[in-house]
């Protein structure tokens, strides 16, 4: 009988790295205990020392690379490692992309209970780098170093890391992140947003846009080619923001409506209606989950197609119960959190309402562990 593992943080140890869970720790095992790595990569070895031990796994960081993995990078950030914001710089960018193509699939299948879900090859982005359009920085006093830090958030803790260049946000933003350093806030904890604004469009400061311009042709070619294939003539932008994807869809369709809570977006959309001339659709202020029916008693559901592109942490059930009791044609849900879309596509396809067609993932994220998805339901006529 083999002895019981014991461990304690600080304990040290020599381990291999099977795989990349979704979050970005590599994933290996003491016999079938399993231990969370951080900046590793599939097949390599290492020694590492534990930081914190559970019952069931524990967390360790690299002490030092053995063997190191030929999809090993190395990162051009020299924060990369403290700074929170990126977790696979360390990767080649095809390392990254064969991995959240696998994380995709994994979590369809498993949080969704997909049986070889129709998951797309991913698209990946043109700029790896310098492509972030928006980016936040925060200020902490740093009581060690006895001055203000302007950084981002660390990777294991709530402290702040000095930055003062930021490779994946765009030139411009790397600018104003020096201006706000050469001027900063007159206190610890503020947040300050850098923003490179879309051209053409009218957003808000507080209101959402894509934050990746160079992948963004290809976004909404993906939902275009969605609705397209589908033969929806009426559309419903639900949690549409400035209306980015009504408007953009607006030429392949008769008829939409985008609705949205946040009233300053809805404002800002109906500016975007007005400025490109569009005739064809209007703007409602309000809960989705409350106009979806009365919305499909405009459009016949039959002909209609309703995208959603959610905050995070995905659809509210009430409107995801919405969608199954009116039963539009077709549901196009853009996330950017592979997860949540699992479990929301779960609910979504319940006693076969509605079927999977296929998820189209986008790599808007580079060097991080998120991904965009596009993902393609239909009804399926049961009642």
């Amino acid at each position: 009988m083999l002895e019981p593992i014991t461990l304690q943080p600080g304990d040290r140890a020599r381990l291999t790295i099977d795989n990349i869970a979704y979050g970005g720790a590599g994933v290996g095992r003491i016999r079938d205990f399993v231990v969370f790595v951080p900046f590793t990569a599939p097949g390599e070895e290492l020694e590492v020392e534990f930081v914190e031990v559970k019952k069931n796994f524990a967390r360790a960081r690299v002490v030092e690379v053995l063997k190191p993995s030929p999809e090993r990078a190395t990162p051009p950030c020299r924060f990369y490692g403290d700074c929170g914001g990126c977790q696979y710089q360390h990767l080649t960018y095809e390392a990254q992309i064969r991995l959240k193509q696998r994380q995709i699939t994994d979590l369809i299948q498993r949080l969704g209970g997909f049986v070889n879900p129709p998951v797309h090859p991913i698209i990946p982005c043109p700029t790896p780098y310098a492509y972030r359009n928006r980016i936040m920085v925060r200020s902490q006093w740093d009581k060690f170093a006895r001055r203000l830090v302007v950084g981002f958030i660390r990777h294991d803790n709530r402290l702040v890391v000095d930055v003062d260049h930021c490779p994946i946000a765009e030139p411009v933003l790397n600018e104003q992140l020096l201006a706000v350093r050469a001027q900063p806030p007159p206190k610890g904890g503020i947040k300050v947003t850098l923003r490179l604004p879309p051209l053409d469009w009218d957003v808000p400061a507080d209101s959402f846009f894509q934050n990746n311009f160079h992948l963004l042709p290809r976004l909404i070619e993906t939902v275009r080619q969605r609705v397209q294939s589908s033969g929806a003539r009426f559309l419903i932008d639900a949690y549409c923001g400035v209306g980015f994807f009504a408007l953009e869809c607006a030429p392949v369709i008769e008829r939409f409506s985008g609705v949205e809570i946040d009233k300053t977006a809805i404002k800002a959309a109906r500016r975007n209606l007005e400025k490109r001339g569009i005739s064809n659709g209007d703007f409602i202020a309000g809960p989705a989950e409350e106009w979806i029916p009365a919305l499909l008693q405009r459009f016949p559901a039959d002909r209609t197609v309703v995208v959603t592109d959610p905050p995070r942490v995905g659809c509210a059930p009430p409107f995801i119960e919405s969608l199954r009791k009116s039963r539009p044609h077709q549901v196009i849900y853009v996330s950017c959190h592979p997860a949540t879309l699992a479990r929301d596509l779960k609910a979504l396809c319940a006693d076969g309402v509605y079927r999977l067609e296929s998820v189209t993932p986008l790599d808007m994220f580079p060097q991080t562990q998120h991904v965009e998805c596009v993902a393609d339901l239909r009804w399926t006529g049961n009642s």
